[in-house]
């Protein structure tokens, strides 16, 4: 009489066919078939054949560990939060607003309208001012040197793009934190 197998041995041999699958090693039809032989497997003899044609008949499949899990896609949203077409509006309002000429004041306003009821709105509003606020410092204080003098322009012309680009994550709903930024505002 032969050893009945447990769902974990089952389950064990299903992650086996579908990691051996997403690599490319048969075909839908070959994974239907192989997942079907797994999941109404009785014996180990059942599965033995299964793992047999996947890894070969030198390896006692007990012994094999199971395949890594393949890891979550975090959630691409700011601190999770879920954003309305509205609130994605708001938050790109924060970044683009600057290309306007309202550096500061547009986060700003942001942040004491829609970033009282929205914290998408907020979070974005939070990110803009702050790097408009980084922006205006490093346009005040450079000057002082010579290289300051050059790095001025270049530093002008990275927050027009990284305003766009912040725009943008904001409409897609990604999160996007500016790059060597003093955050003053919480």
């Amino acid at each position: 009489m032969e050893l009945r197998v447990t769902n974990q041995d089952r389950e064990h041999v299903v992650e086996h066919v579908k990691a051996a699958y997403a690599e490319g090693r048969f075909d839908k039809y070959e994974f239907d078939e192989r997942l079907g032989r797994a999941m109404t497997a009785r014996t180990h003899g059942d599965l033995m054949p299964i793992m047999t044609e996947l890894y070969g008949p030198q390896h006692h499949w007990h012994s094999i560990a199971a395949p890594p899990k393949a890891a979550a896609r975090p959630a691409p949203k700011p601190h999770g939060l879920p954003a309305d077409s509205n609130e994605r509006v708001g938050g790109a309002a924060a970044h683009l607003l600057a290309l306007l000429g309202l550096v500061i004041v547009g986060p700003l306003i942001l942040l004491l309208t829609g970033g009282k009821t929205s914290p998408y709105i907020r979070h974005h509003a939070i990110e803009a001012l702050n790097f408009h606020l980084t922006v205006l410092g490093a346009t005040v204080l450079l000057p002082f040197t010579i290289v300051g003098i050059v790095l001025v322009p270049v530093i002008w012309v990275a927050a027009f793009v990284l305003a766009i680009v912040g725009g943008v994550a904001a409409l897609a709903e990604n999160d996007f934190r500016y790059p060597l930024t003093v955050r003053l505002v919480k």
